[in-house]
């Protein structure tokens, strides 16, 4: 049996593939777990970057409904689905290096969840994104009422819940949903790109900028408080002590 979720890790870049292409790497329970084994081996120290990206046509439909359906007490799988995926968003979220998204075909549900807990989202221009929840008389899960708001404001996402829209790639970016978007052909070479990039920069420091941009918990005292304590301690890292000289003898100003 294939696995449902495939690990690789070259040159510091670690890549997450959702590998269901004929279900359009729809979640059930076991490739939920799976996801968060390969998100914890993306957390190890010789990782510095991190692609997530879906294997076939399109990037992830949500959670796997046939799976849901199939079930003899239907509450209790999608309870614990919904429980364990968005444990794995959250760290996959909370990782302390940055996590570029590769999305295509279409962004669904769960789906939208999993992006959104990427730092760096590249869409081919051919992707949709929608919620798709009440197509099967469902609701939000996995944090998607929590994510999308913030990325694209209330009104926008009760628009998408209640109404069913559909946004294209570039309605997508407007919105502020992803990054950037690219043709079909080069959307896993651009974000393998950027992973390789953001690997060869100061990690540390993007991964605490990371943390502090996402720290919706805190209040503006608090944030104020730990953007401080974090910048001191920055500074002190090898990676920043060698950009600041470096800066300093160029004579650029900041």
């Amino acid at each position: 049996m294939t696995a449902p979720v495939r690990y690789i890790c070259e040159e510091e870049v670690a890549q997450i593939v959702l590998s269901r292409p004929t279900r359009a790497n729809a979640v059930d329970l076991a490739t939920a777990r799976a996801l968060g084994a390969a998100v914890d081996q993306a957390g190890r120290p010789e990782v510095r970057a991190v692609v997530v990206r879906g294997e076939g046509k399109r990037f992830c439909a949500g959670g796997d409904v046939a799976a849901m359906a199939s079930q003899p007490d239907r509450a209790s799988y999608v309870e614990e689905l919904a429980t364990t995926l968005d444990e794995v968003f959250q760290r996959l979220a909370g990782l302390s290096k940055p996590v570029v998204a590769a999305v295509r075909g279409a962004v669904a549900g769960a789906g939208l969840a999993l992006m959104l807990s990427c730092d760096v989202i590249v869409s081919a221009a051919s992707t949709r994104f929608l919620l798709a929840y009440a197509d099967v008389g469902l609701t939000p899960d996995c944090g998607v009422s929590y994510l999308l708001p913030r990325a694209i404001g209330q009104q926008r996402a009760l628009e998408l819940a209640l109404t069913g829209r559909v946004l294209s790639a570039e309605e997508a970016r407007e919105w502020g949903l992803v990054t950037e978007v690219v043709n079909e052909e080069f959307v896993d070479a651009r974000a393998l790109r950027l992973g390789q990039q953001l690997a060869s920069g100061p990690t540390q420091a993007l991964g605490q900028a990371k943390r502090l941009l996402r720290a919706h918990q805190m209040t503006r005292e608090q944030i104020g408080k730990e953007e401080a304590r974090v910048i001191a301690e920055m500074i002190q890292h090898a990676d920043s002590s060698a950009l600041i000289d470096s800066f300093a003898v160029s004579g650029n100003q900041a």
